[in-house]
């Protein structure tokens, strides 16, 4: 029997990808997890108490996690730091097994009810990436480089369903491309900055982005963001 709630947790996350494909993140596939686990319902409930969607989340936060290690275990200094972030998005993918549960992820996901929690799922993911590659933001940046790259995960990842290109290829240059488009907007905010004649113009919105400070370390669990943020999170 399962001595902890991490293995009960990893146990019925096994059990459950099996079913996931045929039956998606479903009460179905977490009443089959349970059994075939050999864990008593009410116990499974107490590691998941929402079920499936639980499980669903903590198979992201299983990725999250094999795509820090990676990260952690390669040498990318020889790498610019925009091609970080595309190893960084590409290793989170590849950190998936099963893209049919992904698939059925999305799905879940889109629902109303769950879509704060598949956002915030997507976010956790964006900054794990950012942390992991040693962010220090204490402004407004520390949110608007995780809700970029949110944006840019979520996308890549949307493409990477559909893609049957041979090793994915075409979806790393999706990724390349959506990184570049990140990078020419952040050139275009410099410029405008730079310009003795638009600078007036950008002194009210500077100001206040610089009155925005990012979460401290002690609150961070309680917000979009933190590392145990949902702590039943593809």
């Amino acid at each position: 029997m399962p001595s902890s709630t991490d293995d009960v947790r990893d146990r019925l996350l096994d059990a459950a990808l099996v079913h996931v494909p045929f039956d998606g993140w479903s009460e179905t596939t977490f009443r089959a997890a349970c059994r075939d686990a050999g864990i008593d319902r009410d116990r499974a409930r107490l590691a998941f108490p929402r079920g499936s969607v639980d499980l669903a989340l903590a198979f992201h936060r299983r990725g999250d996690a094999a795509m820090v290690a990676r990260l952690k275990s390669e040498d990318l200094g020889h790498l610019r730091f925009r091609d970080k972030i595309a190893a960084a998005v590409r290793y989170r993918i590849e950190a998936v097994e099963d893209r049919e549960a992904v698939r059925r992820g999305t799905t879940l996901f889109a629902l109303p009810q769950y879509a704060a929690d598949g956002a915030r799922a997507i976010w956790n993911t964006a900054d794990a990436i950012w942390t992991a590659l040693g962010d220090t933001s204490e402004d407004a940046n520390w949110y608007t480089k995780r809700a970029t790259l949110s944006g840019v995960y979520g996308s890549t990842v949307l493409y990477w369903l559909g893609d049957d290109s041979l090793n994915h290829q075409d979806t790393w240059g999706f990724l390349d491309r959506r990184i570049d488009d990140v990078m020419s907007f952040e050139k275009m905010k410099g410029s405008i900055n730079d310009n003795s004649a638009l600078r007036p113009l950008m002194a009210v919105p500077n100001w206040l982005m610089s009155r925005i400070r990012a979460p401290s370390a002690a609150r961070r669990d309680d917000l979009p963001g933190g590392s145990s943020f949902g702590a039943s999170g593809e």
